[in-house]
């Protein structure tokens, strides 16, 4: 199975939509891939920087070649509130997996973009500030990849900082 090391570093988000009146915001991101919850991430909470949050928190994933060579697979960044009566949802970024490497491809493999943070259809307010670096394109046996992913869920390995 092929298969390319994905980088991915949330820096910052600037101008977000206010979903706290009385206290501060304190945000943090849910990262998906294809959709699957297992492959969830989440940064730490940015306790400062209320509208204007910044992480710098770099996450790893194991993806399959297919995933960048389809339009299909979508990384999806949600942006949250906490607080202690339930987390309050303030927007999310969608992008396919082939445009940020088609995006990167002539230029190295790495990029820092920024997008618009969407309210289900509609533009929101704020923008999100990612890097992202795809690694080169390696083959593994299934073998190794089900133990690789086995000890990663026994780990409970993330993010590092």
């Amino acid at each position: 199975m092929e298969c390319r090391n994905l980088e991915l570093t949330l820096n910052s988000a600037n101008d977000l939509r206010e979903v706290r009146r009385f206290f501060k915001m304190k945000v943090y991101a849910k990262v998906y891939i294809g959709g699957n919850k297992t492959m969830e991430k989440r940064t730490p909470v940015d306790k400062h920087g209320q509208t204007n949050p910044a992480w710098n928190y770099t996450m790893n994933y194991a993806i399959g070649e297919s995933w960048v060579e389809h339009h299909g697979t979508m990384l999806v960044i949600k942006l949250y509130c906490k607080r202690k009566l339930g987390d309050r949802y303030i927007g999310e970024v969608h992008r396919s997996l082939k445009e940020l490497y088609d995006y990167a491809y002539p230029i190295g493999g790495s990029a820092v973009v920024r997008f618009p943070v969407q309210l289900g259809s509609i533009a929101s307010q704020g923008q999100l500030c990612f890097s992202y670096r795809f690694g080169d394109k390696v083959s593994i046996e299934k073998l190794t990849l089900a133990e690789s992913i086995a000890s990663f869920l026994l780990t409970g390995s993330g993010g590092t900082t």
